[in-house]
C-alpha cells in the first residue's frame, strides 16, 4: 500500500500543484487502477490518457496527456487511490425490511482481494469529495520529526553538489524557526532565511514543498532537516522554536564590522550636524566590506544610518536624531552580542550567509493593506502580503517622485494591476522573488503570469501564527522576543491580523494628531489601534474612525504592526476587514469621518515621558557630537537621570549618570563612547518594554 499517497491531504496536493488543479481533478472520471510490484500506481482513464505515479514524489509522475508537470490526471489517480483504500465508517444498522437478512445471519461480503464496485467507464464518481477522502488519511498520520531523516536519504534527494552547499551553510551558521506538527497544522515546517520548507508526508522527501523554485535552492531541504535535529536535541516537544544551527559563536569581529564601528564612532564624536559631505567615501567602503562579509543586518543598519545623514545634509524633513542614535547603538549592540560573554551565534545577529533573493513557486498572497509614507520629495507605498502557505508576511514596495497622496497613488500601475487593487486583493503569481528580509518583487518579463482578484477580508483562515484572537497571548509573544537592537531585520516581523470582538472607545489626541481606538477580544482584553496623521495619507484618520464606528459594516479584523506603548498593546493599522471587503485607510480621501470622536489627553504617562526625555538628550550626542555639546548639556542630563530614579528606573538612571560622569570627567574617548552606548541601549530597551 502506498502510504505516501494516502498521507496527502487536499492542502498538501494544493501546495505541490495548485488548488484549482485539485478541484478539477475531483471532477474527472474515475480511472481504472492497478499497482506494480515496485509500488507504481497506474491509472487508465476511459477514452483518455494513461497515468503512472511511481514512488519519489509528483515530479516522477507521467501522463500521456502531454503535460510537462503534474496534471489533473495525476491528482485524479491519487484521489481515486485514496478512495479505493478508504476505510468506510461503520453505519448504524438499519431496520429490517422484507427480504433483508435475518438477525444473526451474515450480510453479503465482498470477495477478499476484490476492489469495491466502481462506476461504469466515463461515469462521474459518486464518491466523497476529494477533501473528505484525503482528510481521512491525513488525520491518521502520527507525530513525527523530519530530523529522523538520514543524510543518505538527503543525498539521494538533492544530490552531492547541493549537500556540499548545505554543509558550507552549516559551517557559516544559520538561524531557523522550527514549527512541529499540531492538530491545527499537521505539517511540520522550517522557516529559513531564504525559504520555507514543509514536510507533507512523513519520512518521504519526494513530497517536500519549498516556496523556492524547484531546483534553485533544494539545499534548503537538508538545512531544514538539520534544523529539526537541533530542535529535537535542544528543545524536545516545543511546538514553535527558533534555533541556531552550526557556525561559531564569538566569531563576529572582522574587517567589515570593525569598519562599521569606526563609522559609528565618527558619528558620535563629530555629530550629524558637523560631518559634511566628506563621509560618503567612508560609508561606501563600509558598505562594500559588510556586503563582502555577508553581514546582512549590520549592512542594513549602515544603509539606514547613511540615509539619515544624507537627509540632514539635504535638509530633509524625515531626519530624526533619535534614528541616527538608534542605528549607531544597534551596530554596537550586534557587535557585543557576538563577541562578548555568552556570545550569540553570529548568523542570528549579523545575518550571515543570507541569500539575497529566492525565486518563489506559484504563490497565493493575500493583501493585508498598505502604508504610504512621504520621504522628502518621494512617496513610498508598502503593500503587506500574507503568504499563508508559509505563515509569513511579505512586503511589496514601490517608490515614486512627487508629492501625490494616498488616493492618487492608489491609481498608480503596479505590475498588471493598480496599487489600490493590490492593497485590497488576492495576488496569484509565478513571478515573485523574495529577499532574506521578506521583501518581495515581481520579476520583469513575467508580469502576465500575475493575477489579482478582490479580497473579502476572510483573514481568519490565515495560519494561527498570523491571526490574533487572544490579546493576552499576543502580549506573551511580544515579551518572549529577543531585544530589538539584535533581532533579525525582518520587514514585517510583527505584522499581525487582530480579530475584533468589539470597539470600546475612539479618541483623538490633537497635539500628536493621533487617533486611538480601543478594541477588545472575546475575553475583554484590549488593544489600542493607533494611527497618526500624515500629509502623504490625508484620509487615514477619517477612514479609520469611520470603519471602526461601523459606518462601512461591522469591523471583523484589523491588520497592522503590533507592539507596546506605555505598557499597552498597540497596533498601527494597515487595513481593516469590515463587512465583506477590505478598507485601506492610507488610500482613502480626506473626509467622511465616523461621527463624533472624543478628545483624548495626549500627554504621555510620566514613565514614558521620562524615558522619551532621556532618549532625546542622549540622541543629541549623535546630532551635535561629543565634542560639540552645549554647556548646559550635563545639567539637563543629570536632571533626566534624577527623574528616572524617582520613577524607579534606577539601573537605567545609573547608566545615564555613568555616561555623564565619563564625559565630564575627561575619560578616554572609547570609554565615553561605551558609556553612551550602555545608556542609550538601556533607555531604548526600556521604552520598547514599557
Amino acid at each position: 500500500m502506498r502510504t505516501d499517497l494516502l498521507g496527502l491531504t487536499p492542502d498538501s496536493l494544493a501546495a505541490l500543484t495548485n488548488r484549482g488543479l485539485v478541484k478539477r481533478a475531483g471532477k474527472e472520471a474515475v480511472p481504472e487502477l492497478r499497482t506494480d510490484e515496485d509500488g507504481t500506481v497506474h491509472g487508465d482513464f476511459p477514452g483518455g490518457p494513461a497515468t503512472s505515479v511511481p514512488t519519489g514524489g509528483l515530479d516522477a509522475a507521467r501522463c500521456t496527456c502531454g503535460a510537462t508537470t503534474a496534471c489533473r490526471h495525476v491528482i485524479a489517480v491519487i484521489l481515486a487511490y485514496q478512495r479505493l483504500h478508504a476505510e468506510p465508517a461503520p453505519a448504524p444498522e438499519p431496520a429490517l425490511a422484507p427480504g433483508d437478512a435475518a438477525p444473526g445471519k451474515a450480510a453479503p461480503q465482498p470477495v477478499p482481494g476484490e476492489a469495491p464496485p466502481q462506476p461504469a467507464p466515463g461515469e462521474a464518481a459518486p464518491q466523497p469529495a476529494p477533501e473528505e477522502a484525503a482528510s481521512q488519511h491525513g488525520a491518521e498520520v502520527g507525530v513525527w520529526s523530519p530530523g529522523e531523516i538520514g543524510d543518505d536519504q538527503l543525498t539521494a534527494r538533492i544530490g552531492a553538489r547541493l549537500m556540499a552547499a548545505a554543509r558550507r551553510a552549516v559551517r557559516a551558521g544559520f538561524a531557523a524557526r522550527v514549527r512541529r506538527a499540531s492538530a491545527v497544522d499537521p505539517v511540520p515546517q522550517v522557516e529559513l532565511p531564504s525559504a520555507t520548507v514543509r514536510f507533507l508526508v512523513p519520512g518521504d522527501l519526494g513530497f517536500v514543498h519549498t516556496d523556492s523554485v524547484a531546483g534553485v535552492r533544494d539545499d534548503v531541504i537538508a538545512l531544514a532537516v538539520w534544523a529539526f535535529r537541533v530542535a529535537d536535541e535542544r528543545h524536545p516537544g516545543v511546538p514553535d522554536v527558533r534555533v541556531d544551527v552550526g557556525g561559531e559563536a564569538g566569531a563576529g569581529d572582522g574587517p567589515g564590522l570593525g569598519r562599521a564601528l569606526g563609522l559609528a564612532g565618527t558619528v558620535l564624536r563629530e555629530g550629524a550636524a558637523h560631518l559634511g559631505e566628506g563621509l560618503e567615501a567612508t560609508v561606501a567602503d563600509v558598505r562594500r566590506h559588510l556586503d563582502a562579509a555577508g553581514l546582512r543586518w549590520p549592512l542594513l543598519a549602515v544603509e539606514d544610518l547613511a540615509e539619515q545623514l544624507a537627509a540632514y545634509r539635504d535638509r530633509g524633513a524625515h531626519y530624526r536624531p533619535e534614528l541616527v542614535a538608534s542605528h549607531v547603538a544597534e551596530l554596537h549592540a550586534r557587535h557585543r552580542a557576538v563577541t562578548g560573554p555568552g556570545a550569540t551565534l553570529r548568523s542570528s545577529v549579523l545575518g550571515t550567509a543570507e541569500a539575497a533573493e529566492t525565486p518563489l513557486r506559484r504563490a497565493r498572497l493575500e493583501s493585508l493593506g498598505c502604508r504610504v509614507r512621504g520621504v522628502g520629495y518621494r512617496r513610498i507605498a508598502e503593500v503587506y502580503l500574507a503568504h499563508g502557505d508559509n505563515a509569513m508576511v511579505l512586503v511589496l514596495r514601490r517608490e515614486w517622485d512627487g508629492d501625490e497622496d494616498g488616493p492618487a497613488l492608489a491609481r498608480r500601475r503596479v505590475a498588471s494591476s493598480t496599487l489600490g487593487a493590490l492593497a485590497t486583493g488576492n495576488l496569484v503569481t509565478e513571478s515573485a522573488v523574495r529577499s532574506a528580509s521578506r521583501t518581495v518583487r515581481l520579476a520583469t518579463g513575467r508580469i502576465s503570469r500575475t493575477t489579482v482578484s478582490p479580497s473579502r477580508g476572510d483573514w481568519g483562515a490565515l495560519p494561527p501564527s498570523l491571526v490574533v484572537s487572544d490579546y493576552a497571548a499576543l502580549g506573551r509573544e511580544l515579551d518572549a522576543l529577543p531585544l530589538r537592537p539584535v533581532r533579525p531585520r525582518i520587514e514585517a516581523e510583527l505584522v499581525r491580523v487582530v480579530a475584533v470582538a468589539g470597539v470600546e472607545t475612539i479618541r483623538y489626541a490633537p497635539g500628536d494628531q493621533r487617533l486611538d481606538a480601543v478594541i477588545a477580544d472575546g475575553s475583554g482584553n484590549t488593544v489600542v489601534v493607533s494611527a497618526t496623521h500624515t500629509a502623504a495619507a490625508p484620509g487615514r484618520l477619517d477612514a479609520l474612525a469611520a470603519v471602526l464606528a461601523g459606518v462601512e459594516g461591522e469591523p471583523r479584523f484589523v491588520s497592522g504592526v503590533v507592539g507596546r506603548r506605555a505598557g499597552a498593546l498597540v497596533i498601527e493599522p494597515l487595513g481593516v476587514a469590515a463587512g465583506d471587503r477590505v478598507i485601506v485607510p492610507d488610500l482613502r480621501a480626506e473626509g467622511g469621518g465616523g461621527g463624533p470622536v472624543a478628545v483624548a489627553d495626549d500627554r504621555p504617562e510620566p514613565l514614558a515621558e521620562a524615558l522619551i526625555e532621556a532618549r532625546g538628550l542622549l540622541a543629541e550626542v549623535a546630532h551635535h557630537g561629543l565634542v560639540h555639546l552645549p554647556p548646559a548639556y550635563g545639567e539637563r542630563l543629570a536632571g533626566a537621570a534624577h527623574r528616572l530614579t524617582v520613577l524607579g528606573l534606577r539601573r537605567v538612571a545609573g547608566a545615564v549618570t555613568a555616561f555623564e560622569r565619563a564625559r565630564a570627567g575627561g575619560a578616554e574617548e572609547e570609554a565615553v563612547e561605551r558609556a553612551w552606548v550602555d545608556a542609550y541601549l538601556r533607555v531604548e530597551v526600556a521604552l520598547d518594554l514599557n
